[in-house]
């Protein structure tokens, strides 16, 4: 039938209509908050690029970590900025490392409330600020670097990390890190692969956030922005490998990659709204061309829609209230 039998407006005629169809929902607990501690701070320090996001002493983080858990937000990810690097990042699996003794805090703290998780890379630990470890020629050593991820990943879950999140887009790195894992006996340790993470220019603020030391560029390992089919195969492969969820990044700009991974691998898929993401709409807001609130939430339902089943976003906090009010 057509117009005048057909009145699709009438799907649309109220708020409570509206709701009762709405195709796709958001919930606090499909939110994820990242946040940055860094070593030897006694107060937080704020992000320039990132409007309301800090860097924490593990004080504000374990209080950033509790507002988190009130509100209902599903899981914390945690990154980790060292006072002193090297070319190994031999910080990352020190036990007394600040990622590790934050996640040791952490897990104390709000263990029973939500999924404390920790990111699983070398870049904020290295002093060339790469996500591996180098070779004699400058260039990323795969295997060699699937070595210090083991060791990276046993340290984080004997610190008490329920999900390690493998962002740094070595070949094997899910099998090496899966094997290392049970053979240790940390067989219920969740791994979420970072397998659609693509050499973004969106994560310019983040570099501010983890103070990063990179020179040049990772396009060596993150996918093309160009490569859809190839962003899709690197989920399959990371499923096959024995990833329990798997992370399309980053999100707004990368929806269509994100629906083809949804419908391909039969795992759970999240999606990172990254730190450029933010930062856009925070400074239109700023500038009065936006609605803020608004804004935000469509963003997520957005990413939502296109098939993440949870979002990594600096306004999980703060969007959990929102839903709740």
């Amino acid at each position: 039938m057509s117009f005048p039998e057909t009145r699709m407006r009438r799907l649309r005629q109220s708020p409570a209509v509206r709701s009762l169809v709405r195709e796709t929902s958001l919930e606090p607990r499909q939110l994820v908050l990242p946040l940055f501690v860094r070593e030897g701070l006694s107060e937080p320090v704020a992000i320039g690029s990132m409007p309301g996001v800090q860097q924490h002493s593990l004080d504000s983080l374990r209080a950033a970590a509790l507002e988190a858990a009130a509100a209902g937000v599903g899981g914390v990810m945690l990154f980790g900025v060292p006072a002193v690097r090297d070319a190994q990042g031999s910080g990352a699996d020190d036990p007394r490392g600040i990622l590790n003794v934050a996640t040791e805090a952490l897990a104390a703290e709000v263990g029973d409330a939500l999924v404390v998780q920790t990111d699983l890379c070398l870049d904020e630990f290295t002093d060339h600020g790469h996500c591996g470890v180098l070779a004699a020629d400058g260039s990323v050593d795969n295997d060699a670097t699937l070595e210090r991820y083991t060791s990276m990943a046993l340290a984080q879950a004997r610190a008490g990390s329920q999900l390690l999140g493998l962002s740094g887009m070595m070949d094997g790195q899910v099998a090496v890190i899966r094997a290392a894992l049970d053979a240790e006996g940390f067989t219920g340790t969740l791994l979420l692969a970072y397998a659609a993470k693509y050499a973004s220019a969106f994560y310019g603020p983040f570099r501010e956030a983890v103070d990063s030391q990179l020179q040049g560029d990772r396009r060596t390992y993150q996918l093309d922005p160009g490569n859809r089919r190839e962003g899709v195969r690197e989920a399959v492969v990371d499923e096959a490998e024995g990833a329990d969820i798997v992370m399309v990044k980053p999100a707004m700009a990368f929806l269509d990659v994100l629906r083809e991974v949804r419908d391909t691998v039969s795992i759970p898929v999240w999606a990172y709204q990254v730190s450029g993401e933010y930062a856009m709409v925070e400074a239109a807001a700023a500038n009065g061309w936006i609605d803020r609130r608004a804004a935000v939430l469509e963003s997520l339902v957005s990413i939502r829609r296109a098939g993440a089943d949870a979002v990594l976003t600096y306004w999980a906090t703060e969007a959990a209230g929102w839903l709740r009010d």
